[in-house]
């Protein structure tokens, strides 16, 4: 017991404490923002049960991310075989009668069961990062060989052709950008980046004219020509932008709802925008700044990790988050199309706050778990 409970303060001085403060602060300004909108009855759809959801969330995803820190991820990651069939197999089931299209969404990519209501491919999202980075660790010396890269390619095709099938095109540019980070951190021969700098705009040619839908194109063509969108697609867009120039520079407060403008979605993809009008720039600017810190922090454990699995899983952790923030952002900010990809640890959503806690607590076995010393259970020398 003395050796476990030396390991144990080992490993509290070994965990990246200033990364969870960080990912705590984002969790509590997003159950204070819901808490506001429910209080203000600002959305129908929204309650005090969306509030005690996400703090039952964030307080579960903190459990995941002691447990998950306590356990090495060289074993984790050994685990694929069990957890990737599983994540593939509920998505596949959102194709089926237990797949469901939430209010206002465009993506068949949520299961009902037994009165919880799941979204699949948060956690294939996951499973792909620790099964490719396992992958690509055992094969990196070899993925220069044309086999080695197309059963690569295959790997990431498949979680970024699911998603897509369903209709989540947000998710499936998600998947690709965690493909990207981690497959580009590794010994990648140039002529495959140059391959894919020649072929990324033959891809978006017949994503074009074969895969997107007319709302799709419309999407993009009105952030092009702002204006001329004759059926309102660009409204919700436009209200997150009046939303945040009504804050200023302080904000209008938590409790005067007859300030607020109301923004569809705004307790989930467009919650940035009700930031802004509560707390005004300044407190998006500490989003933002949270965030950041968030994602710098993730690399830095990318940068300290002791072999590639660790490597890649921080990477590819650090390609999830960067692309949500920016995709996230920039919809509010009109920037980017309307394209359903929550904030990390702020839009409201039970499983997307659970799955974001499970990857930080992975990020944080990598740093926890650098030199033997710091497993919980037993001692040993320093690993190489």
């Amino acid at each position: 017991m003395k050796q476990i409970y030396a390991n144990l303060k080992r490993y509290f001085i070994a965990t990246d404490k200033m990364l969870l403060l960080a990912v705590m602060l984002c969790s509590a300004i997003s159950c204070v923002m819901l808490y506001a909108i429910a209080e203000n009855e600002l959305i129908d759809k929204v309650s005090h049960g969306t509030f005690r959801t996400q703090l039952i969330a964030s307080g579960l995803g903190l459990c995941v991310v002691a447990v998950l820190s306590i356990i090495d991820y060289n074993r984790i990651i050994k685990l694929w075989w069990i957890y990737a069939p599983i994540a593939l197999g509920l998505v596949l089931l959102t194709f089926t009668s237990l797949g469901y299209k939430r209010a206002g969404a465009d993506d068949q990519a949520w299961l009902s069961i037994a009165g919880f209501q799941l979204q699949p491919s948060e956690l294939l999202k996951l499973a792909f990062i620790l099964s490719f980075s396992y992958h690509l660790a055992k094969d990196e010396e070899n993925m220069n060989k044309l086999p080695h890269m197309l059963l690569l390619c295959l790997h990431a095709l498949v979680p970024i052709g699911l998603v897509a099938l369903q209709g989540d095109y947000g998710t499936a540019i998600v998947f690709a950008f965690i493909f990207m980070s981690i497959i580009l951190s590794a010994k990648i021969a140039m002529r495959y980046i140059v391959a894919a700098a020649i072929a990324i705009p033959a891809a978006c040619f017949l994503a074009w004219n074969f895969l997107l839908s007319d709302m799709h194109k419309a999407r993009i063509l009105v952030l092009i020509h702002p204006g001329t969108d004759p059926i309102g697609l660009e409204y919700q867009q436009d209200l997150g932008l009046s939303a945040l120039a009504h804050g200023k520079i302080f904000g209008a407060g938590l409790l005067d709802a007859d300030y607020y403008v109301t923004v569809p979605e705004m307790h989930n993809d467009f919650i940035f925008s009700f930031v802004g009008q509560t707390w005004g720039l300044i407190g998006s600017l500490l989003v933002l700044v949270l965030l950041t810190f968030i994602c710098l922090r993730v690399l830095t454990s990318m940068m300290n990790s002791k072999n590639a699995q660790g490597r890649f899983i921080c990477i590819g952790t650090f390609g999830m988050l960067f692309a949500h923030c920016v995709m996230n952002i920039g919809m509010v900010l009109k920037v980017m199309p309307v394209i359903g990809v929550p904030l990390p640890f702020m839009s409201a959503g039970g499983t997307a706050v659970v799955c974001m806690y499970t990857a930080i607590g992975i990020v944080n076995s990598t740093r926890c778990h650098n030199v033997r010393k710091y497993r919980v259970f037993y001692d040993a020398e320093p690993e190489n």
